[in-house]
């Protein structure tokens, strides 16, 4: 329905864009972690978080690419506070480095954007052993908001400002395997099709931010953790599969949106006022909206949480 431009009840629609969706709102004194920020949503989200006075950390894979980025940005907003640091998400080694370092700089940490992602790879492990896409989409994700919680608590409280965990999913999530999250067979090449994985790390976006709501409400601690639906964008992620690549970058100046609208929905969830003490939700458009069932079962979401434990558990 976005062609139409109609308006959610959050006064926004898919045609909004990221600039639009956090108009009028300072967020100097902040400090946000972007991952996959040298690109596509990640590089749009960190500019404009950047231009409304957000201090911003790109985790990225390719620190060059990543340098480059932060330049383009301070040309253009030559007041913008940015940090590169290197992230690979398929490898913990990598993300438990990071968080190392990240917690070793005395950084505050207000918000965590886990935006980076790849997706409908072939079967491919991770350094890890773990199938690529889930290891990627979810696993490294899953390890580094925990690694980084308690600086994210300590924020809070001296800070007194609430913390926002922000989880790039899709509406691909009602694409997963059957069962939602293979458990048994997360490393099944025999049973492995690149959309279906696809859908599972998507889902598993939503339930590690549906169950981190609970732990953390538990706790009484003032973060919120929602995901997200960013839109149909055309982005490098479909690389490996060039004919529906094509296809999409033909219709996608009719059909889709542009990266300016894309990362509206990440942005909106980051910043804006509106979503203050809003958590376990899932948004679309900037507006709340309604993922699967499967996406709402608490019991999947804590056996999925347990699961990812013993999976990211160093041993």
């Amino acid at each position: 329905m976005w062609i139409f431009g109609w308006k959610g009840p959050s006064g926004f629609s898919a045609r909004s864009t990221a600039e639009e969706v956090t108009q009028g709102i300072d967020g100097t004194g902040l400090t946000a972690i972007v991952t996959g920020a040298s690109s596509g949503l990640g590089l749009e989200t960190t500019r404009v978080l950047a231009l409304r006075g957000v201090h911003v950390v790109m985790a990225v894979r390719n620190t060059d690419a990543g340098r480059n980025v932060k330049e383009e940005i301070l040309k253009e907003i030559p007041t913008a506070k940015i940090d590169v640091m290197e992230l690979d998400l398929s490898s913990m080694a990598s993300v438990r480095k990071f968080a190392s370092e990240y917690k070793s700089s005395g950084r505050p940490l207000h918000i965590l954007i886990n935006n980076a992602g790849i997706m409908a790879t072939p079967f491919m492990l991770s350094k890890d052993n773990i199938e690529m896409q889930f290891a990627t989409n979810h696993l490294g994700h899953f390890l580094l908001t925990n690694l980084l919680l308690e600086t994210m608590k300590k924020t809070t409280e001296e800070s007194n400002k609430e913390g926002r965990i922000v989880n790039l999913s899709s509406e691909a999530h009602r694409f997963a395997y059957t069962e939602g999250i293979r458990f048994d067979k997360i490393n099944d090449e025999s049973g492995y099709t690149s959309i279906y994985a696809y859908g599972q790390s998507k889902l598993a976006n939503i339930l590690h931010a549906n169950e981190l709501t609970r732990c953390l409400k538990a706790e009484g601690i003032n973060i919120t953790a929602n995901s997200l639906h960013p839109g149909s964008i055309v982005t490098n992620l479909l690389r490996h599969h060039s004919y529906i690549n094509a296809i999409a970058g033909f219709f996608g100046r009719l059909m889709l949106k542009n990266v300016q609208q894309g990362a509206a929905t990440e942005c909106y969830v980051a910043l804006h006022p509106q979503v203050k003490g809003i958590s376990g939700e899932y948004f679309m458009d900037s507006n709340k909206a309604d993922p699967t069932p499967q996406a709402k079962d608490a019991e999947l979401a804590k056996k999925l949480w347990d699961f990812s434990v013993s999976l990211t558990d160093p041993k």
